[in-house]
């Protein structure tokens, strides 16, 4: 392959990911609108997310199953028209039960375009510019979800819901015109499906990502549901993974673990998709429910970050393989506990741009950790399993968003519950300090006005509290994280021929 038509290849597969990492979010600002055209209640209106995600999650790890059938370009073709077509029906829906349907269909198509383009990226660039290509592929994999609630939250102030669905469709097509033409890799094998390892695979991990999606909603263990579904998740996942392991099968190889540098970057990356997701989620959060921002402009500040994450890794692309991918790892994984460390100092006074600034520094940590992690991933790994490897490793992601937005979740309900009853507890008609406040307002201690100001008062401190020490728990994970470099091997063994495809 040609330097013209690798970059092509390259600019295609970038925006395919970007595309459907767009849409993992990209719905997330509209559903107040769609639960009024949908009929839906809160709760059942999360289902459009819920749905999405754990297709998504259930068929990442049976790419590389169906990359031997078919091969990479193949499947990239399918799961493109695949998911133009559900795209299209999603945007048409007119009720709950046919769009959580049709997302379904579009999480599962979607589930092979990120683990394909970033083994197409590893097999056509030589083993001494795959960290550059890496750094290229890591600017559409932070820009995506980044900017999914922005366009998503322009598009239905300014059209309706539906068109973040049917964006889908010009872009789709596009890139599907230009795989064809550009895009020829293909790996195609014998391949047989071990049907106890799949399904079991499929049921635990839709399982864990529902457990992980409704558990907080439904308060956790005290549901029997809940309570339930996690005994029969991790029954099915100790199946499967005893499964995979002996019969060595295609379907999910999680016995590819086996390779340190995969298993290492497996294990950093999920808790990396887990502050990171969980920091995403926050933000939002603060601005709009506890600062006062509109959604749009919301939208706008998580955009910086992004923008940062993006204009680092270009800068830096040409450094990716002359520089020891640890090394870039380390300052990534400082720079993203630097920005959350000033979030850890945020307080009610603060203002739009003391909200950037740690955005714009977290964003530039965000690109210098995945894209030489992704690297040093498959280094170790032979070509004829670096598509599987890739499914490993993004699922791994996947997961480890869910669990950071779970974890979110539940960690700030419960820090805040508790803050409010100690800054409660300290408020009685007793209180000096409060009957000098009324006394400066010129009212009684007693009064129901004055009482409700107070109770207010109370509630946002409690939910500045427990921001922030939620964002202390992501710091201290984030710092965790430098402890398992040293477990990386620098140089990988000769394995097979590292001659680019042709």
């Amino acid at each position: 392959m040609n330097k013209s038509d690798r970059t092509a290849a390259t600019l295609i597969t970038v925006l395919a990911s970007m595309m459907v990492l767009i849409d993992s979010t990209i719905a997330n600002v509209a559903l107040p609108e769609m639960k009024g055209t949908l009929g839906a209640t809160s709760t059942q209106i999360t289902w459009v997310l819920t749905s999405f995600t754990m297709a998504e999650a259930i068929f990442i790890p049976l790419a590389g199953y169906f990359t031997l059938r078919l091969g990479e370009r193949n499947l990239m073709i399918y799961s493109i028209i695949g998911f133009v077509i559900t795209s299209a029906l999603c945007g048409q829906a007119d009720s709950l039960m046919e769009i959580v349907f049709f997302r379904i269909l579009q999480g599962m198509f979607a589930a092979s375009v990120i683990p394909l383009s970033q083994s197409i990226l590893v097999q056509i660039y030589p083993k001494e510019e795959r960290g550059k290509a890496m750094a290229i592929f890591g600017i559409g994999v932070m820009l995506g979800p980044i900017l999914g609630p922005m366009l998503g939250g322009i598009i239905t102030q300014h059209l309706n819901w539906r068109w973040v669905f049917y964006v889908n469709l010009p872009v789709g097509c596009g890139c599907l015109l230009l795989i064809m033409r550009y895009i020829h890799v293909s790996n195609r094998g014998t391949a047989t499906i071990d049907w106890p390892t799949a399904l079991s695979m499929a049921l635990g991990i839709g399982l864990l990502q529902m457990v992980l999606s409704k558990g907080n909603e439904k308060n956790w263990f005290d549901s029997n549901l809940i309570l339930f579904s996690t005994v029969l998740c991790i029954l099915m996942l100790v199946v499967f993974a005893v499964r995979s392991v002996t019969t060595k099968s295609q379907v999910a190889p999680i016995w590819l673990l086996g390779d340190k540098n995969l298993a290492t970057a497996c294990l950093i990356v999920s808790c990396f998709a887990m502050c990171t997701f969980g920091v995403l989620q926050l933000q939002p959060m603060l601005l709009q429910e506890l600062l006062g921002y509109p959604v749009e402009t919301s939208g706008f500040v998580t955009a910086p970050r992004g923008l940062a994450s993006a204009v680092l890794l270009i800068c830096a692309a040409p450094l990716m393989d002359k520089i020891d991918g640890r090394i870039l790892v380390f300052i990534g994984l400082t720079l993203n506990a630097t920005g959350v460390w000033f979030m850890t100092q945020y307080s009610l006074e603060a203002d739009i741009y003391w909200m950037i600034f740690p955005a714009m520094i977290q964003g530039a940590g965000m690109g210098m950790v995945f894209a030489p992690l992704s690297n040093i991933a498959f280094t170790t790994l032979p070509a004829s399993q670096v598509t599987n490897g890739a499914s490993l490793f993004n699922l791994s992601r996947t997961i480890g968003a869910s669990i950071g937005i779970a974890l979110t979740n539940t960690f700030f309900s419960q820090v805040k519950q508790e803050e409010w009853h100690s800054l409660g507890g300290a408020i009685s008609p007793d209180n000096p300090i409060l009957q000098q406040i009324a006394s400066q307002q010129g009212v009684p201690v007693t009064d129901p006005v004055f009482l409700r100001q107070v109770a207010g008062n109370i509630e946002q401190q409690s939910s500045m509290l427990a921001f922030v020490l939620t964002f202390w728990l992501m710091l201290f994970i984030y710092i965790s994280l430098i402890f398992l470099l040293p477990l990386f091997r620098q140089h990988a063994p000769k394995q097979e021929s590292e001659t680019p495809c042709k």
